[in-house]
C-alpha cells in the first residue's frame, strides 16, 4: 500500500537487547513513513525520553530490567496521552496481553513475527485502530465468554502501579535512593511504600518481596 506523502511517524523505540533495538529500527527506518527518533534500554529511560522528544508512537518490549514495558505504558499513557503505544513481546502470553491492554496499549506484537507485523501495527495504531495477533483474538474471545459465564471480571491485582513499580526496582536490588530517583518520589515515599507492601502482602523483609515479584513476573530469577 502506497502511503501519503507527509512527515513520518516519529517513533520511541524500547528494548534492553540492543540486537533487538537494531533489528527493529531497520524494519521501522526502512519504511518512508516511520522514522524512530528515540532509543531507551528500559523502561525508566523510555518514560524520560518521552519527555524529553517530540514522539508520535512508542513501541515497548513488554519485559525490561528497572521498570517493564508494561509499567512504562502506563505511565506514558498518563504524562502523554496523544502518544499511542504498541507492546513487543517474545511470548505469546494472555496474561501480558491483557496487562498490555490496561496499560494503554493499542497494539501487542510478537517478536518472532515482527518483520511481518510490526510495520501494519505501527501503522494502525496511528489510525486509531488495535493490532492485535491471532491468538490475542482468541484469548480476548474466551476472556470474554468466561466472563460472561462468571457473571464478572477477575479482581486487579491488589498492589496499586505505583507499588508494583517500586516492587520490582526492590527486588532488582535498588536503594531507597535510586528508587526515589528513578521514580521522581521523595526517599520518604519509597519507604511508605515499601512498608505497604509488606503490610499487603503479609511479608516479613527484602527477601520474601524479591521471591513474591519474581512469582508475579515482575523481575526474572
Amino acid at each position: 500500500m502506497t502511503m501519503p506523502d507527509t512527515t513520518p511517524i516519529r517513533i520511541l523505540l524500547a528494548d534492553d537487547h540492543a540486537l533487538v533495538r537494531r533489528g527493529v529500527r531497520l524494519i521501522l527506518d526502512g519504511e518512508p513513513d516511520l522514522q524512530v527518533v528515540a532509543e531507551a534500554g528500559d523502561g525508566a529511560e523510555a518514560i524520560e525520553l518521552a519527555r524529553t522528544h517530540t514522539v508520535d508512537l512508542a513501541v515497548l518490549d513488554v519485559s525490561m530490567p528497572r521498570m517493564t514495558g508494561l509499567q512504562a505504558a502506563r505511565e506514558i499513557s498518563a504524562r502523554h496521552p496523544g502518544v499511542r503505544i504498541l507492546m513487543l513481546s517474545m511470548y505469546d502470553n494472555e496474561q501480558y496481553f491483557f496487562q498490555a491492554l490496561k496499560a494503554g496499549a493499542c497494539g501487542y506484537v510478537l517478536k518472532s513475527v515482527a518483520d511481518r507485523d510490526l510495520v501494519a501495527a505501527c501503522r494502525a495504531a496511528m489510525r486509531g485502530e488495535p493490532f492485535l495477533y491471532p491468538g490475542a483474538v482468541t484469548a480476548l474471545i474466551r476472556n470474554y465468554l468466561d466472563r460472561v459465564r462468571e457473571g464478572d471480571e477477575a479482581p486487579d491485582s491488589i498492589l496499586t502501579a505505583r507499588e508494583e513499580e517500586v516492587l520490582k526496582l526492590i527486588a532488582e536490588g535498588h536503594s531507597s535512593k535510586d528508587i526515589a530517583e528513578t521514580l521522581f518520589i521523595s526517599i520518604k515515599t519509597v519507604q511508605r511504600h515499601r512498608a505497604n507492601l509488606l503490610h499487603k502482602l503479609g511479608l516479613r523483609d527484602r527477601l520474601d518481596l524479591t521471591r513474591y515479584a519474581i512469582r508475579a513476573g515482575l523481575v526474572e530469577p
